[in-house]
């Protein structure tokens, strides 16, 4: 009778197995279905699905990213102390902290729910476009055209290396919401990219 029992709840069990229908027993489901993401939609306990949400490519977008946004907002906040620049030049730096400052954080949440450090183990890359410590003290002992001219330059590289990093994330990244971001980067970004150069040549 006892082995009856057993081999019918076996049985059973393979069954619901198959038919992929287990649906409050944990990870074995969630894991079959690694391209929906999260959503709102993990029951288990299991750290499994959060760590399938991500791959090595996200983790070094966001890391990267994080600091290379955090320098724009800091480009646009030298600008945004300066008197008497260009409305036009305002307007983008204003613009420009609105956009990326909110996105620092969005990023940082990813990271800390991916259980994943702040900063990447080598440090922030190389061939970016970020400035370096001469450059930012430069932008920000410059005034008027001078310092509009070297804003717009810099920045415009400093976009030129966010969308190169947005499009590597594109096509190597795993997380959603993070392929979703580097998307809107590369059209927001590509576009101010433009808006600068047609500023910069009319100073």
């Amino acid at each position: 009778m006892k082995k009856t029992l057993t081999f019918s709840a076996l049985g059973i069990a393979a069954a619901i197995a198959l038919a992929g229908c287990a649906g409050n027993t944990g990870s074995a489901a969630t894991n079959t279905m690694p391209g929906m993401g999260s959503g709102g939609m993990g029951m288990s306990s299991s750290a499994a699905p959060a760590a399938a949400d991500h791959n090595a490519a996200d983790i070094m977008f966001v890391q990267g990213m994080i600091p290379h946004h955090a320098q724009a907002v800091e480009m646009s906040d030298i600008m945004l102390k300066k008197e008497g620049l260009d409305v036009r030049i305002t307007a983008l730096a204003t613009k420009i902290k609105a956009a990326q400052a909110p996105e620092i954080e969005q990023m940082t949440q990813w990271l800390n729910s991916w259980n994943e450090p702040a900063q990447m183990a080598g440090g922030h890359g190389m061939g970016d476009g970020m400035m370096d410590d001469d450059d930012l003290k430069k932008l920000d002992a410059a005034q008027g055209t001078d310092a509009a001219k070297l804003f717009l330059t810099g920045m415009i590289a400093h976009h030129g290396g966010a969308v190169m990093m947005a499009k590597a994330e594109i096509s190597q990244g795993k997380n959603p919401d993070a392929i979703s971001l580097s998307k809107a980067i590369v059209t927001s970004q590509e576009a101010e990219i433009q808006e600068m150069k047609t500023l910069l040549a009319s100073l």
